[in-house]
This record gives C-alpha cells, sequence and structure tokens, in this order.
C-alpha cells in the first residue's frame, strides 16, 4: 500500500512538470490543492511564498509570460510517503536571445492527489 501512495505521489509531480513545460497553467492547476504552498527561489535568500490555487494561477501565468521558453528538465526523482523530491535543470532564453540555466531541487508535499506543497531551492 506505501508503494502505491509513492508511486501515485511520483506522478503527479511529473504530470505537473509536464504541463509545466507545455506552460498550461490550468492543467498545472489540476494537480494543486486549493490551499497549496508554493515557495518560490526568488528573491534570494528566502524566495516568495504563494498560496492559494488563485494566487498560484496568476503567479504562473505572469512567469510564463516572462520566460516564454521556460522548460526544466528532471534529473532526478524520488519520494517517501507523502514528500517528493526533484532534482532539475531550469532553461530559459532573455529578452535578449541568450540562454540560460539553473540548477536546483523541489521538494514537494503531495496529499489526497493533489501538490500542497512545493518548496523550490536554487543552486548558487
Amino acid at each position: 500500500m506505501k508503494l502505491a501512495k509513492i508511486e501515485a505521489a511520483l506522478r503527479v509531480v511529473l504530470a505537473f512538470n509536464e504541463a509545466f513545460n507545455r506552460h498550461d497553467v490550468p492543467a498545472m492547476m489540476k494537480w494543486m490543492s486549493e490551499d497549496c504552498l508554493f515557495e518560490n527561489t526568488y528573491p534570494p535568500p528566502d524566495g516568495t511564498p504563494y498560496r492559494g490555487k488563485k494566487v498560484l494561477h496568476r503567479f504562473w501565468e505572469q512567469f510564463f509570460k516572462q520566460s516564454p521558453q521556460a522548460r526544466i528538465e528532471v534529473e532526478e526523482v524520488f519520494g517517501m510517503g507523502e514528500r517528493c523530491v526533484m532534482r532539475w535543470k531550469y532553461s530559459w532564453v532573455d529578452e535578449e536571445g541568450n540562454s540560460g540555466h539553473v540548477r536546483g531541487v523541489d521538494v514537494y508535499r503531495v496529499r489526497d492527489g493533489l501538490i500542497c506543497e512545493k518548496l523550490s531551492y536554487v543552486k548558487g
């Protein structure tokens, strides 16, 4: 039974990331709880917390407008109970056409098949 919960949580996180890479905000929201907490990596050192599905919907829409070529490549993902950890590489192209990337980690909590926490950390 516990393995099924771990697998289910991993599937939710991977489905969310696939929607992110399509820039499909409604599909991303399908995987987030009404009270979801997202802690962004910016500004350092603590980032900005965003809470609630409506707030997050607006955040992601604005994010993709500012970074229309944003993409996250999963480097590793594993889970324990309702927690999943995903190591990633985030890539973008800036307004001048220069590409860049950072690497980081997201710590997720999945409850009842929905992401209720996404805590993001970046190297550097």
